[in-house]
């Protein structure tokens, strides 16, 4: 279903996010669930770094995906938060209590309704067989209520091996998955994550001379909590670029690169980027600023099992960082206004999402979701999929769906005189 129809709980939280509790006030709530879910505890960890920005890890070791999640936040309750909840919202993944299907594509077509197969990300690992049983998982419909059937391997994180049968064809992440202090706050989340990840992946494959285009006056931000982070990575010695990457679908989203300003033979601090992408411009600013430091502070803390050495010596390498480094100190002479960009501006997270949604139906994008929500803990989480996006491009053997196919056609097309 879309936003209820139940009267609307105004926003009342508004720094780097919009939410309809204070962190102080989810965190109160979800606290005495945490060891339920497995969560031993959680870390500050800004502290390993100079930026400031806090930063915090949930730690959960018998986790089937990774067993550390992060958080940040304009304040330390805040990225707590931020990481309890994505540790909960895999928890959920990972422990899914839904009824599923086990038949093939052409058994589940003489008796469901089901996404366009061809719409969804997929590897090359292995090709999509309509023989072959799997896994299926009914999803929602945001406007309609209809039912519509999803392979299970696009919804689940319990990456424990052996896999379900008929594992393999589809992309397997946590692309779209979120929580919230309300279902549609879950909802809106999910939704701009997988628009972030669509805009990454098309932005990715723009020619590079098209960058410096879109990059963002960041001295024409007015925002007193963006321009508080930026002092904080001015007085730690770290240069910060950010791009508007936003994509035809016209919501709000930015790409933010962060390195040390001076090279550090004896300590070269990785590069670390974050993308942001909300209806609100200035949310969407401070999510992809705040999401780099936190990529940073990950790499430095070494708690992410899933971060293997081969990431870590690229993200090193003292030519590659020196190429990066000149980028973000020469500034182009043109770049974007902050106060002319796109921005949408409401008192509600239902607003919120019913423009989300309408920005995506004027691109023939139609998303489902699957309520992972327990009655046990009554912690909103959903899985949101939106058939035709792009999924995560940089997942190895990704397959390019049509979006994706169109910028490159186009950059082809742009070579030929």
């Amino acid at each position: 279903m879309g936003p209820s129809q139940v009267e609307k709980m105004k926003k009342q939280y508004f720094e780097g996010t919009h939410r309809v509790l204070s962190p102080q006030q989810t965190l109160d709530k979800i606290s005495p669930m945490l060891k339920t879910m497995g969560i031993t505890r959680i870390a500050n960890v800004t502290g390993l770094d100079n930026i400031g920005v806090p930063v915090a890890t949930a730690c959960r070791p018998n986790s089937k995906a990774v067993a550390v999640s992060q958080g940040k936040g304009a304040t330390l309750a805040a990225a707590k938060v931020s990481a309890a909840m994505e540790a909960i919202e895999t928890y959920h993944a990972e422990n899914i209590d839904l009824p599923l299907k086990f038949m093939s594509y052409n058994e589940l077509k003489q008796e469901h309704s089901f996404v366009e197969i061809a719409s969804l990300p997929k590897l090359s690992v292995k090709p999509f067989c309509p023989k072959e049983k799997r896994l299926w998982i009914a999803a929602e419909a945001f406007d309609d209520k209809c039912a519509l059937y999803v392979p299970y391997d696009l919804v689940h994180c319990d990456y424990t091996l052996p896999l379900p049968a008929g594992s393999g064809v589809f992309q397997m992440s946590t692309n779209g998955l979120a929580s919230g202090n309300t279902i549609e706050e879950a909802q809106l989340h999910g939704l701009c994550e997988v628009i972030e990840r669509d805009a990454l992946c098309l932005w990715s494959l723009k020619e590079s001379h098209k960058y410096q285009n879109k990059r963002v006056d960041l001295k024409t931000i007015t925002d007193s909590s963006i321009s508080e982070l930026l002092s904080k990575l001015s007085i730690a010695g770290v240069l910060c670029a950010v791009w508007d990457i936003t994509s035809d679908i016209g919501v709000p989203t930015f790409l933010a690169t962060i390195i040390d300003e001076q090279e550090n033979l004896y300590r070269p601090l990785y590069s670390a980027s974050g993308a942001g992408t909300h209806p609100n411009a200035n949310v969407a600013l401070s999510r992809a600023i705040t999401e780099a430091i936190q990529t940073r502070l990950t790499l430095i803390s070494g708690s992410r099992d899933d971060i293997n050495l081969a990431k870590y010596e690229s993200k090193r390498q003292l030519e590659a960082m020196s190429e990066l480094r000149k980028l973000l100190q020469d500034e182009p002479e043109h770049q974007l206004d902050v106060n002319s960009l796109i921005s949408f501006q409401s008192e509600t997270i239902e607003d919120d999402l019913s423009h989300v949604l309408l920005k995506l139906k004027h691109c023939d994008i139609n998303p489902i979701y699957i309520d992972l929500t327990k009655s046990k803990y009554q912690i909103p989480v959903v899985r949101v999929i939106a058939p035709n996006l792009e999924g995560i491009h940089d997942t190895p053997g990704y397959v390019f769906g049509l979006r994706a196919k169109h910028v490159a056609q186009s950059n082809t097309e742009s070579l030929i005189p």
